[in-house]
């Protein structure tokens, strides 16, 4: 079931980060337990992301297809999955609307 609210949350930023010319939006956030993660959304395009720590991408609105670093296959995300990805990696994310999500840092 797609998360509607986020609960415990202990630090925002309200200052969004803004990528790739405005299609990607996020707001970086820490849960009371020390959790980091972000919430976004990314409009319609075809872009590349790059990764520092690992991350689970959870989508809860709208739908994505996604592809990992070194893989062929295009996967299709819609609200209520998750994929992962690993720390220093990338993937590739076509959007055609609009893909709401949760990303959570290890």
């Amino acid at each position: 079931m797609p998360v509607e609210t986020i609960e415990n949350v202990a630090t925002l930023t309200a200052k969004a980060n803004v990528y790739f010319d405005g299609k990607c939006i996020s707001h970086g956030f820490v849960t009371a337990d020390g959790q980091k993660q972000s919430v976004g959304v990314v409009l319609a395009a075809e872009l590349t992301f790059t990764t520092g720590a690992a991350e689970v991408m959870t989508c809860v609105g709208g739908s994505c297809e996604y592809r990992l670093k070194g893989t062929e296959a295009w996967v299709k995300q819609e609200a209520g999955d998750a994929f992962s990805i690993e720390g220093n990696s990338s993937f590739d994310i076509k959007v055609a609307d609009q893909y709401h999500y949760i990303c959570s840092y290890a």
